[in-house]
């Protein structure tokens, strides 16, 4: 009996850990939306900035890092038009049909969105048709976007 109540126990452990791990929407290591830097200022700054643990704010089940208050109150204002495409994830990646993280550094705005990719090599790659990759990863998004990161 004891056996059969620790099996039921572990199931339902793995069926609440792969639940939560198919809501992975936003690529948040450590529960850090996008490594804990700062979306805004990649608009503001043109550059990757670390946010301040202490300037956050909660968004799609995400801590959001900033690092200025103003910078926060803009994304709480409006965060579709700050956070990155495809949650974070990398955009070459979704345009391939999988979920890739990225680094801070490997990042672009097109069309006034931000996309962030794996690394600045594979930003590399993405630069060589933004447009294609874009239309791609759009397309894939809506059936990856819950999926676990590969």
């Amino acid at each position: 009996m004891k056996l059969l109540i620790l099996r039921l126990i572990v199931l339902a452990l793995l069926s609440v850990t792969t639940a939560l791990a198919q809501k992975s929407t936003i690529y948040a290591p450590g529960g850090k939306a996008i490594n804990g830097y700062d979306p805004v200022a990649y608009f503001t700054e043109h550059k990757p900035v670390l946010g301040d643990p202490k300037i956050t704010y909660r968004y799609e089940d995400a801590d959001w890092y900033f690092a200025s208050e103003k910078n926060r109150d803009a994304f709480k204002a409006n965060p579709v038009t700050y956070a990155p495409q495809y949650g974070g994830y990398c955009a070459f990646g979704t345009s391939r049909g999988y979920k890739a993280p990225t680094e801070a550094d490997a990042w672009t705005i097109v069309d006034d969105k931000l996309y962030l990719n794996y690394n600045t090599k594979v930003r590399t790659e993405w630069n060589k048709d933004q447009a294609g990759y874009i239309k791609k990863a759009d397309a894939n998004w809506p059936s990856i976007k819950d999926k676990e990161p590969k």
